[in-house]
């Protein structure tokens, strides 16, 4: 059908296509076929990436950072730690032997002082009287025993010109053996006199430090008294004791036979340098409730680093293991399996290898399971497989890595 020139069914003009005028079914929009060729485009596109472009070459594996150290072979001390109480060596409470009365003090809290310091001076003003009343006695006695003996020598020049009996003679005796008994009783009571006016100035016995001075001239102390007059601590040399599982007994007494068994301690007061002393005692039981033995330290503690009361990090060496490989003890890893530790290969890969831990100090594991001269894997093992590509780490990285471990106590 034709309308002024218009094929409208097809939408032609005077024979022309006009894309105004076109109507019906057959017409297509040009913005649809523009869709079309870029889907056309994009699915091309993404099919030759897919199927037909060329693969990248897959990426190694990057190495894993890591510290390792060398197994070695040789003479490995054992040592071992505890915490340990500072003690005195020895402790005197200073009490009267007598009741009496505080005449003065003659220190302060805190001092020093020497064996035969005087300390305390009681009233002895009672004991001093019966002091000379004893010597008096012993005048008077002293004086009738002259007597007795110039009788009894009157007697004797009577008795050879038989002017007297023997009888009177023997009486004479008597007499002078009497007064001689009782002189010797007088001097007894002197003596007891002299000892207890000495009661009365309370020396020290032993060198140390004094403590709280609990009484004051013009108290009344007693032998039985709560309280002590004074304490006083030797600290100089001074005792640690501390406890060690009864595993480790048979290796410290054959240290202690061999000579004596050196022991440093690390005082509580912020230094870093500890002190030396040697191990002096040794209990002669075993705890069974903890499976432990009390061992007691002595230290010169010229320095007086130690005090009374406070605690110290112990360290003793009690055996040497002969020729032993040992490795750090963070190079020993802990698994499913047991213990093992990696072991760097000429490849630079690691293998994990099993150990036998004989035993592990703060310093040094002592294995069984590799040999001497291998590379193990000391930090950075948490990142690894079996079969990993590793190297090592700059010396400042593992510098800076150990230096918190350095100064760490076990």
């Amino acid at each position: 059908m034709k309308t002024n020139g218009i094929d409208q069914a097809k939408g032609f003009v005077d024979g022309k296509w006009s894309p105004a005028t076109g109507t019906g079914k057959g017409r297509v929009s040009p913005w649809l076929l523009l869709a079309v060729l870029a889907v056309l485009v994009a699915g091309g596109w993404y099919g030759w990436r897919t199927w037909m472009a060329p693969k990248p070459a897959a990426k190694a594996p990057a190495a894993v950072v890591v510290s390792t150290a060398v197994v070695q072979q040789g003479d490995v001390p054992l040592q071992v730690s505890a915490n340990g109480t500072v003690s005195a060596l020895s402790t005197v409470e200073v009490r009267p032997q007598v009741s009496s009365t505080v005449r003065a003090v003659h220190i302060k809290e805190g001092q020093s002082v020497k064996p035969g310091d005087l300390l305390f001076t009681l009233d002895t003003r009672m004991d001093e009287a019966n002091l000379a009343k004893s010597q008096a006695q012993l005048l008077r006695d002293q004086a009738d025993l002259a007597d007795a003996r110039r009788t009894l020598a009157r007697s004797q020049e009577l008795l050879e010109r038989n002017f007297i009996s023997k009888s009177a003679v023997d009486t004479a005796q008597a007499k002078v053996d009497g007064f001689e008994a009782t002189i010797r009783a007088d001097q007894a009571a002197i003596e007891a006199s002299r000892v207890a006016v000495s009661y009365g100035a309370i020396r020290a016995t032993i060198a140390g430090r004094t403590g709280v001075i609990n009484m004051f001239p013009g108290s009344l102390v007693t032998p039985t008294s709560a309280l002590p007059l004074v304490t006083i601590a030797q600290i100089q040399p001074i005792a640690v004791t501390f406890t060690l599982p009864e595993r480790q007994l048979a290796a410290l007494r054959e240290a202690l036979h061999a000579g004596p068994v050196a022991v440093t301690a690390m005082p509580n007061d912020g230094s870093k340098t500890p002190v030396t002393g040697k191990i002096s005692f040794v209990d002669n039981s075993v705890d069974p409730q903890y499976g432990s033995i009390r061992i007691k330290a002595q230290f010169e503690n010229e320095e007086q680093r130690l005090w009374p009361g406070t605690y110290a990090n112990v360290d003793a060496v009690v055996q040497t293991l002969k020729g032993a490989l040992s490795v750090p003890p963070q190079a020993v890893v802990t698994g499913p399996e047991g213990r093992f530790v990696y072991v760097v290969q000429a490849d630079n890969r690691v293998r994990p290898v099993p150990v036998k831990v004989q035993i592990s100090t703060a310093s040094a594991a002592v294995i069984d399971g590799v040999q001497p001269g291998a590379r193990v894997v000391v930090e950075g093992a948490q990142n690894l497989r079996a079969g990993s590509l590793v190297r090592e780490a700059p010396p400042a990285a593992r510098g800076a890595a150990s230096a918190p471990a350095a100064g760490a106590k076990p």
